[in-house]
């Protein structure tokens, strides 16, 4: 392991805990959730993830803690079927986030990127001279032979993809296992995102919303995870599918060691290489470098494009 600071502890670290209609509050150097059926203590030196559902309130001084211990926090809507807010991240570097603004903002590099992540995903090489737009076309077609293998696989009637996101209750139970189990992921890699010091909203596939840069990394995951946690799920049954899914998620995370794998996947595909920085873990209100002290003549000499 190297710095802990430049590497956050998230793959030593447990997946997530749900909470909903509780007051999280500290008690010493620890948090509990206070319910109608009395206090759970919770983890968090070890925890990567607090989801706060509907009902919840939390303290000043839970807070506070909690992101003492890197722990992310995001408030979600019932089940986790919305997402409204996050916390802040682990680390206050800004190394990791620079690396990905200067590949996202690169044509080229950003369709390496993608052909990357689309390799690693389905264990694949595309043609590198395919465009964004082709690549997400056979990004698409893997995906829906994924979901006819698996209705094969646990014999559960498949009929496409849909749900409403304003009428939950209107999909059929395999697709709100989807969505949650989707969901689910999605949380677990935003937590990982914010907590490496990349940005949530710098995506390399998707584009134009926060969270472009957690889809795409959830994606890669969903043929391993998420899509056959839900088939599973709702081939056993349809009832409490939600709270069902949740748990096996939680399970499956564990059993593939995904937060172990997260931060050095995402350093990996975007060729992160850690630099010698000041402490600003250590440090927050440490002042970094102006842009000025940069040494603009000898980027210009070796950059064609300036001559």
């Amino acid at each position: 392991m190297q710095d802990l600071h430049i590497l956050p502890k998230l793959r030593d670290s447990l997946s997530y805990v749900y909470a909903e209609r509780a007051i999280v509050q500290r008690y010493r150097n620890a948090v509990e959730l206070v319910d109608e059926n009395g206090k759970v203590a919770v983890p968090i030196a070890s925890l990567s993830l607090l989801l706060l559902g509907p009902g919840t309130s939390i303290t000043h001084e839970a807070v506070k803690l909690l992101a003492q211990n890197g722990c992310s926090i995001l408030w979600v809507g019932e089940d986790v079927t919305r997402f409204y807010a996050q916390g802040t991240g682990e680390t206050r570097k800004a190394q990791r986030l620079l690396k990905q603004a200067s590949l996202v903002s690169d044509p080229q590099a950003r369709r390496e990127v993608a052909l990357a992540m689309y390799a690693k995903r389905f264990d694949e090489a595309l043609d590198p001279d395919l465009s964004l737009e082709q690549i997400r076309g056979h990004e698409g077609v893997r995906v829906r032979n994924t979901y006819q293998t698996m209705s094969r696989r646990y014999g559960v009637k498949w009929k496409g993809r849909r749900y409403r996101r304003n009428d939950w209750d209107a999909s059929d139970p395999v697709n709100r296992a989807l969505s949650m189990a989707n969901a689910l992921l999605n949380g677990l890699c935003h937590a990982a995102i914010v907590s490496g010091g990349y940005s949530p909203g710098l995506g390399f596939i998707h584009t134009g919303k926060q969270l472009s840069f957690v889809y795409d990394i959830a994606d890669l995951y969903k043929t391993e995870l998420s899509i056959p946690i839900a088939f599973e799920t709702a081939a056993l049954s349809s009832e409490d599918i939600e709270s069902r899914v949740r748990r096996r998620s939680r399970e499956a995370f564990k059993e593939a060691k995904l937060l172990q794998r997260l931060l050095p996947d995402i350093d990996a595909l975007l060729n992160t290489q850690e630099e010698p920085q000041p402490d600003y873990d250590a440090d927050g209100a440490l002042p970094g470098p102006l842009i000025d002290d940069f040494d603009w003549e000898a980027l210009f000499e070796e950059d064609e494009v300036w001559s």
